[in-house]
């Protein structure tokens, strides 16, 4: 089978991965063998072949997190898949030692080989089934982005209809929390530097945009926009600079959603507004596999449609990497990986 993997750290794609020939995986009795149909790309994966993720990556690696595929062949001691189901793998995966939390958690593409390649072995622990009113594309881009966007609206204190959201970026994150936002019925404010994207997101249901180009001030333009008040949840993909500035859009009792660090993972912040404000800063880390599926039950019922802002052929793996790097992506990348 053809499958990509991470051979060096190098700052180029070109010069860290390749496409090589592997025997199809074997399965254990709890395992599953799937035919990889779509992947998508997220951020992170710019991260890893650069070495910038994870320091000590055990070499070589097939890469991404996210993928679709269809269920060939199951272990003896497989109970909730069978052959012709369509699934996708969880960003987290059981650890050798049967660890599933805390620091003996392993991720997909990256403490463990991920979904680049034509087949991939999965624990039966380690996949759920994917809304049918998806494409292959389309469902790919759930389980690290899509499931993000919900942990940061919908798990614990889930937003309310009439709540503000503030969205920074127009990347699978945001694209996502854009869609939750609205489905939950709030008033969403989206940030981003190209006009061209917010009009797009304007398209796509976002309440108001603020184009942080002409204004780069841009928490006063929230303060403004919501007579004083402040945004009542934040979603923070940029991270660096950009956080105090979150502390100053957010209303008292808000919260800052940290998700990415786009920026860089370092800041200088006062804890004055936290304090003052009785601010919530909440880290997010993808979510589990009951929390993926209960963001499946709701994709299905409200029939959401992802956004694939274009897709790769198998060939084009290179391409897409490049593509993500400029920075240019308005929701997902896919790569279409059935019949290479």
């Amino acid at each position: 089978m053809k499958t990509y993997v991470i051979r060096t750290i190098a700052e180029n794609p070109e010069q860290s991965l390749a496409c090589v020939e592997r025997e199809k995986p074997a399965i254990g009795p709890g395992d599953v063998l799937v035919r990889m149909r779509a992947a998508t790309l997220n951020f992170r994966d710019l991260r890893i072949f650069r070495g910038q993720y994870r320091p000590r990556l055990t070499l070589p690696l097939v890469p991404l997190s996210d993928g679709v595929g269809i269920v060939e062949e199951v272990g003896s001691e497989v109970r909730r898949f069978s052959p012709g189901n369509r699934v996708a793998g969880t960003f987290f995966q059981t650890s050798p030692d049967g660890t599933e939390t805390g620091s003996g958690r392993m991720t997909l593409g990256c403490e463990k080989d991920g979904v680049l390649s034509e087949w991939v072995a999965l624990p039966e622990s380690g996949l759920v089934l994917v809304p049918d009113h998806l494409s292959d594309e389309e469902a790919a881009a759930l389980p690290c982005a899509g499931l993000t966007a919900w942990n940061a609206l919908m798990e614990g204190d889930p937003v309310r209809p009439g709540d503000t959201v503030l969205i920074q970026g127009t990347g699978g994150v945001s694209i996502f929390a854009l869609q939750f936002a609205r489905l939950a019925g709030c008033r969403t404010i989206v940030l981003s530097r190209s006009s061209a994207k917010l009009e797009r997101a304007r398209k796509l249901g976002a309440t108001e945009t603020i184009c942080t180009g002409d204004v780069p001030d841009w928490e006063k333009r929230v303060m403004d926009m919501t007579g004083g008040q402040g945004a009542d949840r934040i979603v923070e993909v940029t991270g660096g600079e950009s956080l105090p500035r979150s502390l100053e859009a957010v209303r008292p009792e808000g919260q800052i959603l940290v998700i990415g660090v786009l920026s860089g993972v370092e800041t200088y912040l006062s804890l004055a507004p936290i304090l003052m404000k009785e601010i919530r800063l909440r880290g997010i880390l993808v979510g589990d596999r009951e929390l993926f599926q209960q963001m499946n039950r709701a994709i299905s019922a409200s029939k959401l449609i992802p956004v694939i802002d274009r897709t790769f052929p198998f060939s084009g793996v290179l391409d897409a990497y490049h593509f993500l790097d400029r920075g240019a992506v308005f929701g997902k990348l896919a790569v279409h990986i059935e019949g290479s």
